[in-house]
């Protein structure tokens, strides 16, 4: 039996996929079309695995698509491809729509095609898990109770509109057609190979490189972490014993202000990689304008998932966080690969 992996050579895609082949005997196929947050050399451990198979491709490209399904006779899809960067929806939305809602209407029915197509014991054991975030559901304020897979969606960005469309059409094409799908609403993602746009990369790096750690407005946007190898096996347990049709929210369980995120990765920083100079990383803090339409609070309920799943993370945020800032102290070559003049300049667009 093979799966198909979508934004395989991402963040989260690519942490899944390592897991995967590690924990499985069962086959993956890698799909990535290696987009600047695609990096092939986060699955560079895997070359020569028989149990592994990387295309580069689009989840557009229905010919693609369709050949994949039929010649590795593929029993589930987990569809990571996405943009998923708010502050770059704000500067170019079309891209957003163009992957997240196009391609995720072009992936839906090449699967379609292909799952009408299976004898009727293939179909019944077929699944396509989608994965999607908790910025679908808006921003709470500090009060509000965590978001339930039942709360509305109030998406108030590019980005998170862009994947409340897709999750609306995952929904309708599981009513409409019988798809058998499968939906997660993650909070945010921590950990190994992620791309330093995001905040604890970004700051990692930034402060090793004595530039300044830029915190939007007061830095007090509070967040639920989640470490992304605990969400590697959210999935993999939604996607073994999901009830189909169902959408479930995955989170770390850990609420915190971006800048006692910042402030705790400063003083691990400290301890394992002292100053030459004897002061400390958090001088290097720096606050910036605020971003357009920033969302206050997000925040996850996973009680359906630990109650109908019996899932729970097993990471806390102190040993995520650590765990997280020695993977990038242990992999230098790997950051001065992805840190090309592309990121730079994003880099000082955004932040000056």
């Amino acid at each position: 039996m093979t799966i198909l992996v979508t934004g395989a050579a991402g963040f989260i895609g690519s942490n899944f996929v390592l897991d995967w082949v590690n924990q499985s005997s069962e086959e993956v196929v890698s799909l990535d079309l290696l987009t600047y947050a695609g990096n092939l050399e986060n699955l560079s451990s895997l070359e020569g695995n028989a149990k592994h198979h990387f295309i580069k491709g689009n989840i557009s490209d229905r010919d693609l698509v369709s050949k994949l399904l039929k010649k590795y006779q593929l029993r589930a899809i987990v569809n990571f491809a996405a943009e998923s960067h708010v502050d770059r929806s704000i500067h170019s939305p079309g891209d957003f729509i163009e992957t997240n809602i196009v391609g995720t209407y072009n992936l839906l029915e090449s699967v379609r095609s292909y799952w009408n197509g299976l004898d009727e014991n293939h179909k019944k054991h077929f699944k396509f898990l989608h994965v999607s975030t908790d910025e679908v559901y808006g921003s709470l304020s500090k009060t509000d109770p965590a978001f339930r897979e039942t709360n509305p969606f109030e998406p108030n960005s590019p980005y998170s509109a862009s994947k409340a469309a897709s999750d609306h059409l995952v929904r309708a094409w599981y009513h409409t057609y019988g798809l058998p799908v499968l939906t997660t609403n993650c909070s945010n993602n921590y950990g190994p190979y992620h791309f330093p746009e995001k905040l604890i990369p970004l700051c990692i790096l930034n402060a090793l490189n004595g530039k300044p750690l830029p915190i939007y407005g007061d830095g007090q946007q509070i967040r639920d972490w989640l470490y992304v190898k605990d969400h590697c096996s959210a999935i993999r347990r939604v996607l073994d014993k999901g009830k189909l049709g169902e959408t479930y929210n995955v989170g770390g369980w850990n609420e915190k202000a971006n800048l006692d995120v910042v402030k705790t990765l400063c003083a691990i920083l400290d301890e394992l990689k002292p100053k030459v100079d004897g002061t400390k990383y958090e001088s290097q803090i720096t606050y910036v304008k605020d971003r357009p339409g920033h969302d206050r609070r997000y925040a996850i309920d996973a009680t359906k998932l630990e109650k109908e799943l019996q899932w729970r993370p097993q990471e806390t945020f102190d040993t995520g966080i650590r765990k997280t800032v020695e993977w990038y102290l242990a992999n230098e070559t790997w950051v001065s690969h992805v840190v090309s003049g592309d990121y730079k300049n994003w880099v000082q667009k955004q932040y000056t």
